[in-house]
């Protein structure tokens, strides 16, 4: 259920008002506690580009959307396509050696030597095609997940390096909750505690509950990061969104 900016006012005055009459502040400590979260996207990568190249094209733009396996990035790949050629006909033409001499050899007309030497040049052969197959294969990037470009670094026709980072793609449809809750609350925090995330951007309250605990403590500020999940439909959330999050230890 998702509540309203007045129905949180009224839960904050509530507790504020129990501990004011008598249920002391230990006791609502205990009940409730308040911690800063953000929202934060389960699939997010920085694409970047895995040869050194022209950009032909870039198909997204920031703001568009695509799908898994949507062609996002492509490289002026004319060289490498013509070292694939070679390599496949190169194979072709060790292979057809080999089977000459293989038959040969089988006529006791040529010697296991000679034919040891065709075999490695197929071996030798294949690998090449391996390899250009390899650089071919890099010259697209494809969405790794579906989701929304949110940065676009490069433009097309620039060239590109190695390692150079091109899009930052996410899915804005997985969402987490990451919470800086205090460390003191840590032996009473758990999977499945329950809280209600009050998000900023747009004034309304969703229910939620913990996954799971981060591996230690700030020392320094006195938190813990936890991680939980919203338990309901909220199309209208993005990553970045910020917030508290009312727990409910148990």
């Amino acid at each position: 259920m998702i509540e309203s900016p007045h129905s949180i006012k009224m839960l904050r005055a509530a507790l504020i008002l129990a501990a004011a009459i008598g249920t002391g502040p230990a006791t609502a400590e205990k009940q409730v506690a308040e911690a800063q979260a953000k929202l934060v996207a389960l699939h997010a990568a920085t694409l970047s580009s895995e040869m050194a190249g022209r950009i032909d094209a870039i198909a997204t733009r920031v703001g568009d959307r695509f799908r898994k396996g949507d062609v996002l990035v492509t490289f002026d790949c004319a060289l490498p396509n013509a070292q694939l050629t070679h390599a496949q006909a190169t194979l072709t033409e060790a292979a057809r050696t080999y089977e000459i001499d293989r038959r040969a050899a089988a006529q006791k007309t040529t010697g296991q030597l000679e034919l040891d030497i065709p075999a490695a040049e197929v071996l030798k052969a294949k690998a090449d095609l391996a390899a250009a197959e390899t650089l071919v294969s890099k010259c697209s990037i494809t969405a790794p997940f579906a989701g929304v470009t949110v940065d676009q670094k490069i433009r097309a026709f620039e060239y590109a390096t190695p390692g150079q980072a091109l899009l930052g793609v996410l899915d804005d449809h997985a969402l987490e909750v990451e919470l800086a809750a205090p460390s003191r609350w840590l032996s009473r925090l758990r999977p499945g505690t329950a809280f209600q995330l009050a998000i900023d951007e747009t004034g309304k309250s969703y229910p939620g509950k913990v996954v799971r605990l981060g591996g230690r403590v700030d020392g320094v500020n006195q938190s813990i990061r936890v991680f939980g999940e919203i338990t309901v439909e909220a199309p209208e959330l993005m990553p970045g969104m910020t917030g508290n999050a009312v727990l409910n230890p148990p």
